[in-house]
């Protein structure tokens, strides 16, 4: 590609600064008007009075990131369509949490959702295990999600790396500080319709330069890349059936159900309904989203291989991170539709990162400072602490970034393997403290470390050891290098494929070659193993001893018409009532005090929530 055709115009830059402009004026306006943020509750709940479907889409694009728009598009291109499985895993995990963990966690009306595994497991160690989980987690997704925006505008622009970090960094941190909850979903839904701008754009523009979406396809095919349904039982192979679907469900369970940014968004609804609603409605944006960034990755592939050649293979550009805003500058030549794509890019990165700090500050203030300084402090000056965590996490969100410089391969695995790693053992902890009435606090601390260390560690030996696999043929027989690099690279890719084979490793380094859609299940896994084991060396519960409000009727939610012998044995003779729903559309019940006058004290009355009674002291 000519010099020429690289230059990022005067109005390339105008569409990009406006859409930084518009996310800060957001959290400008909510700093300013309403109520200006002046108390926690508003600031990191947005007053629990949110809106539907705005809440649905911040819910979104908070884990369908630049990630997404950069990742999923690369690994069509280098691995083929198997990876379109991975949609269906998404909508099974969405499901699950709306069927699940919504009814459990959202009538208990906590701010940071790790309030849940104090009061289930009586425990403040088994809170702090998790928020110490989700710090870990959250940190490192904001890093590689701030990166991955920077590698494509340093491609298309020479802008550099370290700028665009610290840009992503600065305004998404500016934003969250100042408008809280509200800016964040507002900023998060004008910038998903610059997302949707931009990939469709591509998708559009590429689909017309090829020829036609029957020519995209033949091409593909003709290239090997049309492959959907591998099924395939061996756990290290990359990418099969059972990883993309069920793999991804026990992962994304934990982002949609039991993740801090999630939860703190469905509980700012105002009912249980609309928040069931919202997290459903997911379902619509993965299956619009992922199409459409697929078909991106599809048509971006047929265009080079009508071409001949490569970019990769051409050393055009340096990683596969950049193929789509290589494709972009190549082939989208109208003024303005390169500036919308990497503002397309970087609302991505801005509205994971501003969620994630929004759920950053949420539960280092409830979980880690609230208990200690709490009392000592008023409404105004508690907010005001709440906006110094973001600024503070901001800033280690920035550090992870230039630390996510150094990984291999492309910014989807690495994003997917290390907060994969994190979300299984926090799914695990939930469903521990859920659907096992008899697991204890020193179960779920126990599980919780090592379901952690386990995936972590797998998942760093997979990067440091084995490295990344390589990909199918590439179309290079129009490339202006030699042939005899062509058959050096060739070489060395069939001896990389040879070397990374299962059978090359044995005993624990095998362990590194398991797919890194598996690192979830392995670390949710983990702690409920672990958990039960310890729970049952160290005393475990009795029936009766943990309140049903903090569990889960797993086998009546998922199969509600077993026979009333067979749902009590699966429950383990648990007794869960089920009264008539209070009032329209699920709302608590306001409090009631009831006393008993002839025997002068508080009466135990059975109030109703969410389809289980339990008893209360009122007073």
């Amino acid at each position: 590609m000519d010099d020429e055709e690289r230059v990022f115009g005067v109005v390339d830059y105008v569409v990009f600064t406006l859409m930084l402009l518009v996310s800060a004026a957001i959290g400008v306006f909510y700093a300013c008007w309403g109520n200006r943020q002046k108390t926690t509750g508003e600031f990191l709940m947005g007053g629990r009075d949110m809106k539907t479907v705005p809440v649905a889409i911040s819910i979104l694009v908070s884990f369908m990131s630049a990630i997404l728009i950069l990742g999923t598009p690369a690994e069509m291109y280098r691995e083929g369509t198997q990876y379109y499985l991975y949609m269906f895993g998404l909508i099974g995990a969405i499901v699950v949490s709306t069927v699940l963990y919504v009814p459990l966690l959202y009538p208990l009306k906590y701010t940071s959702s790790f309030e849940y595994l104090e009061k289930r497991f009586n425990s403040r160690a088994a809170r702090l295990t998790g928020t110490c989980i989700l710090i870990t987690q959250q940190v490192l997704y904001m890093g590689i999600a701030s990166f991955a925006p920077s590698t494509a505008l340093e491609a298309v622009t020479g802008f550099p790396t370290w700028a665009s970090i610290v840009t992503v960094g600065l305004v998404s941190t500016f934003y969250t500080s100042l408008g809280g909850m509200k800016a964040v979903v507002w900023t998060d839904v004008f910038q998903s319709v610059v997302m949707l701008a931009g990939v469709l754009a591509i998708v559009i523009r590429g689909i017309s330069v090829v020829g036609g979406i029957d020519e995209v396809w033949k091409l593909n095919y003709e290239w090997g890349r049309i492959e959907f349904f591998d099924f395939n039982p061996d756990p290290t192979v990359r990418h099969s059936f059972w990883s993309l679907t069920v793999g991804t469900i026990i992962g994304w369970s934990s982002f949609y159900g039991v993740n801090q940014a999630s939860v703190q968004r469905y509980c700012a609804l105002p009912t249980l309904q609309k928040a069931k609603l919202a997290v459903m409605l997911n379902v619509i944006g993965i299956v619009v989203l992922l199409t459409t960034v697929c078909m991106a990755g599809i048509t971006t592939f047929a265009y080079y291989a009508k071409k001949g050649c490569d970019p990769l293979s051409a050393k055009d550009i340096s990683n596969a991170n950049q193929l789509i805003p290589y494709f972009v500058m190549e082939v989208l030549g109208y003024p303005g539709l390169p500036g919308l794509f990497v503002a397309c890019l970087f609302s991505g990165a801005l509205s994971t990162m501003s969620s994630c700090l929004n759920a950053l500050a949420a539960v280092c203030w409830e979980d880690c400072l609230k208990p200690v300084f709490g009392e000592s402090l008023n409404e105004g000056q508690k907010t005001l602490v709440t906006k110094l965590l973001v600024l503070v996490f901001g800033g280690a969100g920035i550090g992870t970034a230039f630390m996510a410089k150094n990984l291999g391969g492309t910014v989807l695995q690495a994003s997917l393997s290390f907060t994969g790693a994190a979300s299984g053992p926090l799914l695990g902890m939930f469903a521990l403290g859920a659907f096992f009435p008899w697991a204890n606090w020193i179960g779920a601390v126990a599980g919780g470390v090592l379901g952690l260390v386990f995936p972590l560690w797998i998942s760093i030996g997979a990067y440091t050891v084995v490295g990344t696999p390589s990909g199918l043929e590439y179309p290079t027989y129009n490339c202006s290098f030699s042939n005899n690099s062509i058959s050096m690279a060739t070489t060395m890719s069939t001896t990389l494929t040879t070397a990374e084979g299962p059978s090359q490793h044995t005993g624990l380094s095998a362990l590194y070659t398991v797919s890194y859609l598996w690192y979830p299940g392995i670390g949710g896994g983990t702690v409920i193993i672990v958990g039960l084991v310890v729970s049952a060396l160290t005393g475990m519960n009795k029936l009766g001893d943990v309140d049903t409000r903090y569990l889960v009727p797993f086998f009546d939610r998922l199969v509600c018409c077993l026979p009333t012998p067979v749902s009590r044995c699966l429950r383990c003779n648990q007794e869960f009532k089920h009264p008539k729903e209070f009032g329209s559309d699920d709302k608590m019940p306001e409090v009631i005090s009831v006393y008993n006058v002839t025997r002068d004290e508080p009466m135990e009355m059975t109030v109703p929530v969410q389809g289980v009674s339990f008893k209360h002291h009122i007073s």
